[in-house]
């Protein structure tokens, strides 16, 4: 067995910091501890913007570290864990409520030294029955992040069943797609689908479950997370925000869990995959300019990791420098975005 995880913690953390530690510069006004490691040292009195606050794992790390940090996060539950920051960090610690999508707009004057991004829904929202958000625990089907507007049940009891099935298959990439959706229609003629037993009880009946597999409802519940709380949109946008608000040298750091989030991630930070497929009818493109350089190999969790908090298993953290070359506008060309739509201001 592993050791205790607490939901609270942070995937990648020590990962994390270290991608985000700029050089040391001299004249930090804040000192680290000192048994100091390279990340602390680096960062004393750097300023970093949290834009996936959640439980503040990465905060209170970037804290201890000697950062000056700004949170952003959208779930209002997250509240107590912003007071306790602010507590223990009263000079160094700020937050605003708020979408990441708008950091750049939320953080204040610019530019700062790092940005920290953990895609997708928390641990901590998981483990709250009463959010909607996992099929593991009977609850509501709501899977709102902001607890505001449109939910999974919503989407599950009036989308018709062509657009269901797309969503389904775009946003969860699952290939039961049309079934699942044939089936929620048809149950859903005599009552409403509004809790998450009886969704996931419907797809596994309807699918099946293979042995020693993952849960068939995982894929469809993923795309209806995505598609209540515009995920896509949001890290798109969230990524320009990065790099419009970073300075030359700032550090990018965003950890995904699952493929469409990561491709999104890697083709931003390459410049010539951003730029869009180049026909070969057209005359040749000229070369983009980087925006990010270096740009870091992706990095998984490890075993040690894992043994403790096996959610891990999924992550991938991929980490650039942001260079002098001015931001771009916002554009999906190239970054292979399912159902892009805009964020929701």
């Amino acid at each position: 067995m592993g050791e205790a995880f607490s939901p609270h913690d942070p995937v990648l953390l020590t990962e994390v910091l270290d991608a985000l530690a700029p050089r040391p510069m001299p004249g930090r006004a804040v000192e680290p501890k000192k048994s100091a490691t390279f990340s602390d040292r680096a960062l004393a009195d750097a300023c970093v913007v949290d834009g996936t606050f959640g439980a503040g794992g990465y905060s209170r790390a970037l804290l201890d570290a000697g950062a000056r940090v700004v949170g952003i996060d959208r779930d209002p539950s997250v509240a107590p864990f912003v007071a306790a920051l602010s507590e223990d960090y009263p000079q160094r610690f700020g937050f605003v409520a708020g979408r990441f999508a708008e950091l750049d707009e939320l953080a204040g004057d610019g530019p700062v030294d790092g940005v920290v991004l953990d895609i997708g829904v928390s641990s901590m929202q998981l483990d709250q029955s009463e959010r909607g958000f996992s099929f593991m625990r009977a609850g509501p089907l709501d899977m709102r992040m902001s607890m505001e507007g449109e939910s999974a049940a919503d989407l599950v009891n009036t989308l018709d069943e062509t657009a269901l099935a797309n969503l389904i298959f775009a946003y969860g990439e699952e290939r039961a797609s049309r079934r699942i959706a044939k089936a929620i229609v048809s149950v859903r003629a005599d009552a409403p689908i509004t809790d998450t037993k009886a969704l996931a009880d419907l797809i596994e009946k309807t699918i099946g479950r293979r042995p020693g597999g993952p849960h068939p409802a995982t894929r469809t519940f993923q795309a209806l997370r995505i598609a209540v709380n515009r995920e896509f949109d949001e890290l798109v946008e969230g990524l320009f925000a990065a790099e419009r608000l970073l300075g030359e040298g700032g550090r990018l750091a965003v950890v995904t869990f699952h493929s469409l989030e990561d491709r999104i991630v890697k083709r931003f930070f390459d410049a010539d995959k951003a730029a869009g497929t180049q026909s070969r009818h057209m005359p040749m493109a000229q070369k983009s300019e980087a925006r990010w350089a270096p740009v870091r190999k992706p990095i998984k969790a490890g075993e040690a990791e894992l043994a403790k908090n096996p959610r891990a298993r999924s992550a991938t953290l991929r980490s650039a420098v942001r260079t002098g070359t001015a931001a771009r506008a916002v554009s999906v060309a190239g970054l292979g975005v399912p159902g892009f739509r805009g964020a929701a201001r």
